[in-house]
């Protein structure tokens, strides 16, 4: 196998391959790492030696590699009692299955909120209870728990409710609840201020008096954590002396879709959760799972790619712009049939959403540019639009965070006001600045975690909003941007990225926030047969001196000055950075390079 090479004699703070600036404007850097670490990685534990180098660029250390490379639940799941109110929380769960109380789930209508909602509803079937889920309606409802909802579960006759990735800063609704009799535990992990709400319990790694080193897991391992809790407490009960206990690794491949695609670090017990989730999944015993990803066309063992870009956003969908409990009940539901309905409707609300997104993305770069946001000094891209579809802000911040390397906020405007939703960079705690803008009187609602936020404000309160953010945000932003640049691992030629070195790599995997997927350089290459394929995507094959071929495709080239200079290449050499991936098609494999970037080689 050709090991990657790097310009080891550069020193790291000099850029990679001499791109100062690359077609997206960013400078090319190679991955920090200490070489003696990386050799001593690979020597322990028989690793290629490319494997070595992204450990330790990784700062994976001697002492962790062997957990890093095999995470299991066994060492990494912490005792849930860490967790202040979890055994409050438990034992209340616990009376009302045995006493046969009625219990709602109130969720998020995110992925991560409707599989933390399917988890607890799987579970509480499973030891002879039923929890209703309530996913509140976007665009009447907006984000968690509201009075009117809340009692009128009550009136349902239900006395217990459980938010699941919500709830943590729902003061009046809680508050409502609980003079109406209703008892409300929380579980979440969003950023909480000093004041909690009126609640049985709060199970939240991130309160202010939590010192629950596991504040980085997603609101669907919290939630995991909770029936572990609970399990435990049904055992000591005797609940299991006359029905089966049940087998929780069942539901691991909920928690891992959830931690997956709300963007959390994938280390620690999130990296045991994801590994041994993304293995459930592979079995395909859930109903919603299997009837989704048949219809998505993923026909082979999945990934945090599948995850992350190809079922999340599917689930997203009725969110985002259709029923916003269509995921939940697609991941709880155990009638294949039905199944096959909603997999079928969310698919299709999936292509809804993207044209919308378009529209909205297409209207946001124009408004940004014409109003000088793309070139000013600010900390935070703000756009607005009145009618903007409410479901896809957050999408399209996304995509400009992508776009200027800042963080972004995106602002669906109405007669009665405005509903945004932002995403930040790393580095870059928006969460905290939402809720500080909410506590200086400037939002109606606002809240959220380090790298994404959601707020509501009057039609007039932008502009402030704006102005405050720009302001506590500039020194983090200005240290962020004077780091800003394309990590890279090596570089590697098109012979070099063989389907070994692509299978050594998979030895770090699953990949995401936390654990970047290794990004190699292929210096000075011809591009041969480029072309637009979708709606803005450019494929090519390079063609390195050796005369060695790989695959390529930039996806959402065509959005940004990268697509268009790729078709322009005119036989000129080029820079590529990216991603190497094993293509699959018609049953033979490949190596396919996914580009993020690239520089003119002259």
């Amino acid at each position: 196998m050709a090991a990657p090479t790097a310009c080891r004699d550069t020193p790291q703070a000099a850029c990679f391959l001499g791109v100062e600036r690359s077609l997206t404007g960013r400078r090319w850097h190679l991955r920090a790492l200490d070489e003696r670490v990386a050799m001593a990685l690979s020597q322990r534990h028989a690793l290629p030696e490319v494997v070595g180098r992204v450990l330790a660029a990784r700062g994976v250390g001697l002492d962790d590699a062997e957990t890093f490379l095999e995470p299991t639940l066994r060492r990494l799941l912490p005792d849930p009692s860490h967790l202040r109110d979890l055994d409050v929380a438990t034992e209340r769960l616990a009376s009302a299955v045995m006493q046969g109380e009625r219990i709602a789930i109130f969720g998020d209508y995110d992925v991560d909120g409707s599989t933390s909602a399917a988890l607890l509803a799987r579970y509480l079937r499973a030891v002879g209870s039923q929890g209703r889920i309530y996913i509140p309606d976007r665009l009447t409802e907006g984000y968690g728990p509201n009075t009117e909802a809340l009692l009128a579960l009550g009136r349902e006759g239900v006395s217990l409710i459980v938010t699941v990735d919500c709830g943590t800063t729902a003061y009046e609704p809680l508050k409502a609840a609980a003079a109406a009799g209703l008892e409300v535990i929380v579980a979440d992990h969003h950023e909480a201020e000093a004041a909690l709400p009126a609640a049985v319990a709060v199970v939240n790694p991130n309160r202010l008096d939590d010192a629950s080193p596991h504040g980085h897991m997603a609101a669907v391992g919290v939630t995991f954590l909770l029936i572990v809790g609970l399990n435990r407490t049904l055992r000591g009960a005797g609940w299991f002396a006359a029905r089966p206990e049940p087998d929780l690794r069942q539901w691991l491949d909920l928690v891992a879709l959830g931690t997956i695609c709300d963007v959390v670090p994938l280390t620690g017990v999130n990296r045991a959760l994801v590994v041994g989730g993304l293995q459930v999944m592979a079995g395909r015993g859930n109903p919603g799972l299997r009837a989704l990803a048949d219809v998505a066309g993923v026909d082979e063992p999945p990934g945090t790619y599948h995850a992350g870009f190809i079922l999340g956003p599917r689930i997203n969908a009725g969110g985002r712009i259709g029923r916003s409990d269509l995921g939940a009940r697609l991941l709880a539901t155990d009638d294949a049939l039905e199944a096959r309905v909603i997999a079928e409707q969310v698919d299709a609300l999936n292509r809804e959403r993207q044209a919308t997104e378009a529209a909205v993305l297409a209207a946001a770069l124009v408004q940004v540019e014409a109003d000088g946001q793309a070139d000013a000094p600010g900390a935070v891209v703000l756009a607005w639009g009145r009618g903007w579809h409410p479901g896809v802000v957050g999408i399209v911040a996304g995509r400009l965070v992508e776009r200027f390397h800042r963080p972004a906020c995106v602002v669906s405007v109405t007669d009665e006001g405005a509903t945004g939703s932002g995403r930040s960079i790393p580095g870059v705690d928006l969460g905290a600045a939402v809720i500080a803008a909410r506590q200086a009187g400037l939002l109606i609602r606002g809240g959220g975690h380090a790298m994404a936020a959601g707020f509501s404000t009057a039609v007039g309160g932008l502009e402030p909003l704006h102005a405050f953010l720009n302001e506590r945000l500039a020194a983090a932003v200005a240290e962020a941007a004077s780091a800003n640049g394309l990590r890279l691992d090596g570089a590697v030629s098109p012979g070099g990225a063989t389907l070994e070195l692509v299978a050594a790599l998979q030895r770090v995997a699953p990949f995401g926030t936390g654990n970047p997927e290794p990004r190699f350089a292929v210096p000075a290459a011809r591009l041969a047969r480029p072309q637009v394929v979708g709606a803005n995507h450019v494929s090519f094959t390079l063609i390195g001196a050796d005369g060695g071929r790989l695959r390529a495709v930039a996806f959402r080239a065509m959005d940004c000055p990268l697509g268009p200079a790729l078709l322009a290449h005119d036989g000129a050499p080029f820079h590529v950075a990216g991603k190497l991936r094993l293509n699959v098609w018609k049953g033979v494999e490949s190596v396919q390079m996914i580009v993020d970037d690239a520089a003119p080689a002259w």
